[in-house]
């Protein structure tokens, strides 16, 4: 039995309203929205819906990573380096934008396809390396269950179990599914910030907070975090998501995050004139993109 001396409380609450990104695709944004510009180290957070021809044709980023998690059907990503393929429901990309990315994230085939976006910031020593990615598919993701939990561990460690994702910025990305009445008790490093994001079913949190589908919970402080599965019949899905933060100043401007304004003009100015790190982005497009010409 996992013990904490002081469970995490919800601090704050609210619901992820819909909203359009991208070329008519739908999301539900619940970090990087005015209500929650930051929640350092995360940027944004998007519950994504999208089904062709709509989707996030060619676009940078600089300064961070982001964490592509599919819960149903897919999307295909390319990039302006030749990197191409097809995440599936159930996998993970955790991608590193570094100094510059250009991509595209369409859907694969017909029908809709779901899934969450977290922006991960980086470190100032971290935010113009060079980029990569670290690709997990359903069947090689972490997972466990005991006494009617099942955690997926896309990143860190729970239930015995830890992910083979290397994180630059200290990151836990748990994903629970309770039975009815179970309950979840999870060590979180006191020093983190945490947050829970509902998916399905009714949670209720330690002094009795409950939320239901698309809620975003800001937890307080404490060492871990208690959540019972309220209901008799239907399981509970909900993400636990834990990070160091930073404590660095954020300038942000759209896909780009530095430090200082100077550097986001930095970024503009090589974006626009193809330079440090973004050279190939002059004569690339994404087959998604010509597809629409």
């Amino acid at each position: 039995m996992v013990s904490m001396e002081k469970p995490r409380q919800v601090v704050r609450k609210f619901l992820a309203r819909p909203q359009y990104e991208g070329v008519g695709a739908v999301v539900r944004r619940s970090i990087g929205r005015f209500e929650l510009r930051y929640f350092d180290p995360f940027l944004v957070l998007d519950e994504f819906s999208v089904s062709a021809p709509a989707g996030f044709p060619d676009h940078p980023h600089r300064g961070f990573e982001t964490v592509t998690y599919m819960l149903e059907g897919a999307v295909t990503h390319e990039d302006f380096e030749g990197h191409r393929g097809t995440i599936k429901a159930g996998d993970v990309q955790w991608m590193t934008a570094g100094r510059g990315i250009v991509h595209s994230e369409m859907p694969a085939g017909p029908g809709t396809s779901k899934g969450l976006q977290l922006w991960v910031n980086l470190s100032s020593s971290n935010k113009m390396i060079e980029p990569g990615y670290q690709e997990i598919q359903r069947k090689d993701i972490a997972s466990t269950t005991a006494d009617g939990v099942t955690v997926r561990v896309i990143a860190g460690q729970s239930m015995g179990v830890r992910s083979p994702v290397r994180t630059r910025t200290p990151t836990l990305y748990l994903d629970f599914t309770v039975r009815p009445r179970g309950v979840v008790r999870q060590p979180v490093c006191a020093s983190w910030n945490a947050f829970a994001y509902v998916l399905e079913g009714e949670a209720v949190f330690g002094s009795g907070d409950k939320a239901g589908p698309h809620h975003l919970l800001l937890l307080g402080p404490g060492d871990g975090v208690e959540v019972w599965n309220a209901s008799d019949d239907r399981p509970l899905r909900f993400l636990l998501i834990a990070g160091e933060p930073i404590g660095e100043p954020v300038a942000q401007l759209g896909p780009f995050v530095m430090n200082t304004e100077e550097e986001i003009d930095m970024t503009v100015n090589d974006f626009e004139g193809y330079v440090n790190g973004f050279e190939k982005a002059r004569h690339w497009k994404s087959q998604a993109m010509m597809a629409f010409e």
